[in-house]
């Protein structure tokens, strides 16, 4: 036993030794005598070649489904025989790259056992397509320190009730990615049936020991979505107990442009007459005609839902009030339309001579602007609390700055424009002045209300580069106590220490929001340093603040049951096309999986799989 590493290194030397480890190594693996018989070798190679070809084949219909998937296109169309004149866009696409690569244009000439242009093919591509890509996202999800939820419920065209789900999350590349993950059919809208199908999808999302890393769910603010007792927040923050609820931000700016114009009785009728303008004109081409020829602009439609369509039509009014006006005045004076429409037209006339009209379009073309820069803000993905902080005090800073012009305002009706020579005072400067105080009141309470600070956006507080020198004189210990307590995965004392020593540093005093503070720590290596900042921007970031993804989601939804003319079926698979291109480009190898995928997804006559 002295001599044993002497005599085992001695023996690893010898040929014996060698010869037995290369029997070991190939042992069961490879046949001495198959590999000596040059014709399995030979039939292995044209095997090979074979699989090469139909991958090439495969890859570029693969493409031509990707490309109609992305510019939602119909795959089908109403004859696809060889002889059709229509055979639709994905056959046409498929003969287009046929006739730039002679590989293909063969195969489609030839082929007997597989072409990839059935309809059987199409779909068992768009399902492993629908898969591959389901697959990446959860691996991105696998790989992130925490996630959010955004959802919302509507009912679409074919009156199926829908819901989408899409994740929130900070990739491996430090990028805050919204992923659409799938559209879900639901019986019903209660928080119930809601809640369920929700919670179904996050046990696959995220499995047991992964529950934790929910920290946010964001819906429209519904009182389905949101009711504190028996809402689908409430039910899925029982599993998840740290998916703390945000209302989405662009539907309280909505509803608090709702409560200016709900509360005050000549507000809303302002609205009501404005919504009419783009009616008249609407119903009748012939009014249209004169509109294009007097005006040379259309009148945007009014939205009760969507307050950047008001803003349209009370900018487009305003600046074109006078041309407008001409425009009624030859639609009434013509002779040539029916009494209806002339009677329609002189109200106009009357409405855009009327003094408070026009203080009230005035006024409105004042506020509007402010309202369409926030809430072309909050449409983005890259928010953060941090941000929507910042946003929140500049909204309310110009409301302020409107509220103190009002004096000026009123009495001007439509400055830079020619008054009216008709004008009939229905209410005095005083009364004028009274209403618009009480608009900029409206919108400022409810702002301040609506955009309370709720847990998250304290938690802001603590990484808001302009309080920075107020927290160096004064740490904020009650903002760090709400913080920990709705994130008790963060280390109190550590983190104190942390944003102690980020208070003082001047560095990052020049950081706006949590997302530039973030990229800061991660480019500068600073990670392992500063781990529980990190782990708190991290939170913030991944904190939806908007379901404006989901919105975005449902208008795909739309376009593609309206023209593709498609069922639930491959639903999600085509909305993940459209939705998700961006990410089928960054994928290196995406088409190789897909084909991977096709090739083991059932036993096929043609060959993809290698020897």
């Amino acid at each position: 036993m002295k001599h044993l590493s002497e005599k085992v290194t001695k023996h690893e030397n010898t040929k014996v030794h060698m010869d037995n480890s290369v029997k070991l190594a190939i042992l069961g693996r490879v046949n001495i005598a198959t590999q000596l018989n040059e014709g399995h070798r030979v039939a292995v190679r044209k095997h090979n070649e074979e699989v090469d070809k139909n991958r090439h084949i495969l890859s570029k219909i693969i493409d031509c489904v990707k490309f109609c998937g992305a510019f939602e296109l119909a795959l089908r169309g109403h004859d696809e025989t060889d002889n059709s004149n229509n055979p639709g866009i994905f056959r046409g696409l498929v003969d287009f790259v046929a006739s730039l690569d002679s590989v293909l244009e063969e195969h489609l000439q030839t082929a007997s056992v597989f072409k990839g242009t059935s309809k059987t093919i199409q779909n068992e591509l768009l399902d492993c397509m629908l898969s591959v890509l389901k697959d990446y996202i959860l691996e991105e999800v696998k790989r992130a320190d925490f996630i959010a939820i955004q959802a919302d419920e509507t009912t679409d065209i074919s009156t199926h009730c829908q819901l989408v789900l899409v994740l929130r999350y900070i990739d491996g590349n430090n990028d805050i990615q919204e992923r659409f993950f799938e559209f879900i059919t639901i019986q019903n809208a209660t928080a119930d049936t809601i809640a369920t199908a929700l919670l179904e999808r996050l046990s696959i999302i995220l499995p047991d020991g992964q529950k934790a890393k929910l920290i946010g769910q964001a819906y429209d603010g519904a009182n389905v979505m949101r009711g504190a007792t028996g809402g689908v927040q409430r039910k899925v923050m029982d599993v998840h107990e740290n998916a703390h609820y945000v209302h989405c931000y662009a539907h309280q700016l909505n509803l608090i442009m709702h409560q200016a114009s709900s509360h005050i009785p000549k507000i809303g009728t302002f609205f009501s007459d404005l919504a009419g303008f783009s009616a008249f004109f609407s119903r009748s081409h012939k009014r249209t005609t004169v509109l294009d020829q007097v005006v040379a602009h259309r009148l945007p439609r009014a939205s009760t839902t969507r307050w950047n369509f008001h803003s349209r039509a009370v900018n487009t009014v305003y600046e074109h009030r006078d041309d407008l006006l001409k425009c009624f005045q030859t639609i009434r004076d013509n002779g040539n339309f029916d009494p209806l429409t002339v009677r329609e037209a002189g109200g106009f006339v009357r409405m855009l001579e009327d003094e408070a009209f026009c203080f009230f379009l005035a006024l409105f073309h004042k506020i509007m602007p402010h309202v369409d820069m926030m809430f072309n803000q909050l449409q983005k993905r890259n928010i953060d609390p941090v941000f929507i902080k910042t946003l929140v005090q500049r909204f309310t800073d110009s409301m302020q700055t409107i509220r103190a012009s009002i004096p000026s305002l009123c009495g001007d009706g439509a400055p830079d424009q020619q008054q009216p020579i008709k004008r009939r005072r229905i209410m005095g400067t005083g009364e004028q002045q009274r209403l618009a105080t009480e608009v900029c009141d409206t919108i400022l309470t409810h702002a301040k209300e609506r955009f309370s600070f709720t847990q998250h956006l304290i938690s802001a507080t603590l990484l808001h580069g302009e309080l920075f020198p107020q927290h160096c004189v004064k740490f904020p210990d009650t903002a760090l106590e709400t913080t920990v307590e709705a994130y008790p995965m963060l280390n109190k004392a550590k983190l104190k220490t942390e944003l102690s020593l980020i208070y003082e540093n001047d560095e990052f005093k020049a950081c706006s929001g949590a997302v530039p503070l973030y990229q800061f720590f991660m480019e500068n290596n600073l990670q392992s340093t500063f781990t529980e900042t990190v782990s708190l921007l991290k939170i913030l970031i991944t904190t939806p603040m908007t379901t404006a993804e989901s919105e975005r989601c449902f208008s795909t939804l739309k376009r593609i049951k309206t023209f593709l003319r498609n069922t639930q079926d491959r639903l999600n698979a085509l909305a993940m096309l459209s939705m998700e291109k961006k990410l089928i480009r960054d994928i290196p190898d995406f088409n190789n999986r897909v084909i991977e995928r096709f090739a083991t997804q059932k036993e096929r006559r043609a060959k993809f799989l290698y020897k």
